[in-house]
């Protein structure tokens, strides 16, 4: 074993040489500068206001800032990119609501709270929702394919979230004002 009586001492250092017999790549990453806007900042949508246009940007290179497009929106469901095996769908459920008893029997359910606090129920049939957990701002939710669930707003201020389907589950475009326009499409 190497021994030095320096090494033992705070805040004295030896460099010791260290080998590396991995390869380096053949690039190097360079950070680029927020303040400049880059060639590629047109993909995301937003007017001078700063505010992020909510609305479905579909199967072209799409890049958002998610959590500030949820908390904007105040729709109850807005599609803002639907390709052909995944979609992307900001929601706003008002104090009291919930997004509605469903399943999905053939597609799997991300859904994130932003902004809020709310209540899950899930289960494998309509009448016996054995699963609960409350959920806050910047939890996430999985629902596999076949779960019956709904998200029920629990407290005092809009629930903002965002959900991804995998498959898609709505049309493209869809922009449901509100919940009662949503169970009027049957959704």
């Amino acid at each position: 074993m190497y021994y030095d009586e320096y090494l033992s001492r705070y805040p004295y250092y030896v460099s010791l040489p260290v080998y590396n017999y991995v390869r380096m790549p053949l690039y190097w990453v360079i950070p680029q500068d927020l303040n400049h806007p880059s060639q590629y900042d047109h993909r995301q949508s937003s007017n001078m206001n700063g505010k992020i246009e909510l609305k479905d940007h579909g199967k072209t290179p799409f890049v958002i800032n998610i959590n500030e497009a949820a908390k904007q929106n105040n729709t109850f469901r807005t599609a803002v990119w639907t390709g052909n095996h995944l979609q992307v769908v900001v929601m706003s459920i008002n104090v009291g609501e919930d997004i509605g008893l469903e399943v999905h029997p053939y597609v799997d359910q991300f859904l994130r709270i932003e902004e809020g606090q709310g209540l899950v129920r899930m289960g494998d049939t309509k009448g016996n929702l054995n699963f609960e957990q409350r959920v806050y701002e910047d939890y996430a939710i999985m629902v596999p394919a076949g779960k019956w669930h709904n998200v029920i707003n629990t407290g005092n201020t809009p629930l903002k979230l965002y959900t991804i389907y995998a498959p898609p589950q709505h049309p493209f475009g869809t922009v449901q004002q509100t919940k009662a326009v949503a169970m009027a499409a049957g959704d």
